[in-house]
């Protein structure tokens, strides 16, 4: 009963918070509820969204139809930060300069470029870079904005430089047709 209340009041919470178009989840796992926020995607043709990856890594995470998340070449997903849970990084650039931090600690050789960025269908301009590896690794474009509450940070990721070129239209297209209300 305890847990079925713990639930219940987390759904009443993240309905009533901030106007952003983001998807609140709460379910139980292991260490008790879990709360899970990403973007609302309009559909992408050829592509789906994974619900089981999406909660295992807590984005909502899509790949080409007929491939599944984990396996797919190339995979785009998007996630939204709660402002509040990150009283430490108190900017969208702090949040960039973190994520590249954590990337060239796991990538020292890893190339990161900021490219000219993606409007969304708001009108919104996303801080755009790509991070690729000088051989072999991921390839991936990420783009970083804010939305009420939230920090929104939208990533193309491929297995290659082929399909990173082949999705990369797919990608901007997403983030071009984003809007905060669906």
């Amino acid at each position: 009963m305890k847990v079925f209340i713990a639930i219940c009041f987390a759904i009443v919470l993240f309905t009533l918070s901030p106007r952003a178009e983001i998807e609140k989840r709460a379910e139980i796992c292991d260490t008790g509820i879990c709360l899970y926020w990403w973007p609302k995607l309009p559909p992408l043709k050829g592509w789906h969204q994974d619900g089981g990856s999406s909660v295992k890594c807590g984005v909502n995470a899509s790949a080409p139809d007929g491939s599944p998340f984990a396996n797919a070449s190339a995979v785009i997903y998007a996630k939204a930060e709660y402002k509040p849970r990150m009283p430490e990084t108190d900017s969208l650039e702090k949040v960039i300069a973190n994520d590249q931090k954590t990337f060239r600690s796991e990538f020292p050789a890893i190339v990161i470029m900021e490219t000219d960025g993606l409007l969304t269908a708001d009108g919104k301009k996303m801080r755009t870079f790509t991070f690729f590896p000088k051989s072999t690794g991921q390839w991936e474009e990420v783009s970083y904005g804010e939305e009420g509450e939230f920090y929104l940070i939208f990533t193309l990721s491929a297995r290659s430089r082929e399909a990173f070129d082949k999705t990369l239209s797919v990608y901007r297209d997403l983030v071009g047709r984003y809007k905060e209300r669906l």
